[in-house]
């Protein structure tokens, strides 16, 4: 794909959070919903800490700019002796949607959740978000429930 961009997938830090709950605002939006500030804190407390129930985050970088994020958790199934990673949010910058920002985020979180011993990985999407289901639709299994599980 010719208009794609070079991003860098990482976990999240701790400077990262101004551009980080921008981010989360502009995704919060999206979704027509708001949390209060004490939300935020705690999400992105929970998200540096090291508690395996807690959620994870990834970040997108291009040149060195947070232009989308990640969070996922893992947890278990009870028809598998492995853990899923459930796939919660996830936000490219609008300016940059379909230039390789989402794709690389989902892709990141199937690397963590294969090093972590989870190999099924899936999210779920409302079924408005057109813009995102045909990303979806190339890297993940829609099921009739509308959920989103890894190839």
């Amino acid at each position: 794909m010719a208009n794609r961009v070079s991003v860098v997938v990482r976990p999240v830090r701790a400077s990262d959070k101004p551009q980080w709950a921008e981010m989360w605002t502009a995704y919060l939006a999206f979704y027509e919903t708001t949390r209060p500030a004490e939300i935020f804190d705690l999400y992105f407390n929970r998200l540096l800490g090291d508690d395996p129930q807690d959620f994870n985050c990834l970040v997108a970088e291009v040149d060195g700019t947070l232009v989308g994020l990640v969070h996922y958790v893992y947890h278990r199934h009870g028809w598998s002796e492995e853990n899923v990673c459930y796939l919660q949010d996830l936000y490219a910058d609008p300016a940059l949607r379909g230039k390789g920002v989402g794709r690389a985020l989902i892709e990141g979180v199937y690397a963590a959740a294969d090093a972590a011993g989870a190999p099924g990985v899936y999210w779920l999407t409302q079924d408005f978000n057109e813009t995102a289901r045909k990303l979806y639709d190339r890297i993940g299994t829609k099921t009739p429930f509308i959920k989103y599980t890894r190839q």
